[in-house]
């Protein structure tokens, strides 16, 4: 049976991944609620409502419509929200507890690997957490919001890839972005390199998210593809981009962090099955640029931090 399923920050770059596995569907009706901070208009067939998460009498009546909320609405980063740490609090925490107040329907919503305690070795859903950033400390609180609601939380690894072919392509990630200096500036610089990361591609992230919305289940999961060091995707990247250099700076482990994740249980009881490798995502980024959808990689609005700095929140 079809639901009302509310996307809100449905034109972002998850947004967007959401939003197109749900039209592929056409099983349930969306509505898009999305205040539009990185583009100027929205172009999808959808029932779309320009709105800001903290316009609350406006926001009610689409909660009030909805069986569903896929919350994917945030200041992401650390760096994104260090600008504005008040408007951080506002959107990240603020807000979750506000929704968890005020809809009593089923939640789905991303938090990030960020919030453990980083350490050598592998991290699942009972590993120690350690927020220690704004970031982190907003996606915890909001995590906590919602550990009594009908809630499926995911804690996000490192994202890559293209969403869709409408929102915004993010080039401050740290697949992306190596890929698009390898393919115009032909190089890569990295610090350290023997520094593990988890990465997970965002068609993934949003399969997973619409797959719970006839999910029952509840709780939190991990979501990763692949762990992988950075001097390891560096040499990958340049399997696809065989002129570029690689300059690797030299950074301890102490300073750049080492972390790996585990994902068995949102396998296990959700069934995600990844799709995507990170040589799609590659080609994908390469595609873009070659086709020319990206104009200047270096253009801020491809950076949630660079393009905040020059359009600040109010």
């Amino acid at each position: 049976m079809g639901k009302n399923v509310l996307v809100v920050g449905g034109a972002g770059f998850i947004g967007g991944a959401v939003t197109d596995l749900l039209l592929l569907a056409q099983q349930h009706s969306v509505r898009v609620y999305d205040t539009l901070l990185f583009e100027d208009y929205y172009h999808k067939p959808l029932d779309f409502v320009r709105g800001d998460i903290r316009d609350h009498e406006q926001l009610q009546k689409h909660l009030d419509w909805a069986d569903v909320v896929i919350w994917l609405a945030a200041l992401v980063a650390d760096g994104a929200c260090d600008l504005t740490p008040d408007l951080a609090l506002e959107f990240n925490d603020r807000s979750v507890q506000w929704l968890s107040e005020h809809f009593d329907g089923r939640i789905i919503f991303p938090s990030s690997c960020l919030v453990y305690k980083m350490s050598q070795g592998v991290l699942d859903e009972s590993s120690a957490v350690d927020p220690s950033t704004m970031y982190t400390k907003t996606k915890y609180s909001a995590e906590d919001y919602l550990k009594n609601k009908n809630a499926v939380v995911f804690r996000l690894s490192t994202l890559f890839g293209i969403g869709d072919a409408y929102s915004r392509v993010r080039l401050d990630l740290v697949v992306n972005l190596l890929t698009a200096k390898a393919a115009v500036d032909h190089s890569m610089t990295i610090f350290g390199g023997r520094q593990s990361r988890p990465f997970v591609h965002v068609r993934d992230v949003a399969q997973a998210m619409v797959g719970a919305v006839d999910s029952s289940v509840t709780g939190l999961f991990n979501l990763h593809t692949q762990n992988m060091t950075i001097l390891d995707l560096a040499k990958k990247v340049a399997e696809h981009v065989p002129d570029a250099s690689l300059d690797v700076q030299e950074k301890p482990l102490s300073e750049t962090g080492d972390y790996r994740m585990n994902s068995d249980k949102a396998r296990g009881v959700l069934g995600f099955q990844p799709r995507y490798t990170l040589d799609d995502g590659i080609k994908q980024v390469l595609e873009v640029i070659h086709r020319g959808r990206v104009k200047d990689i270096h253009h801020p609005r491809y950076s949630n931090e660079r393009f905040l700095k020059i359009n600040p929140l109010t």
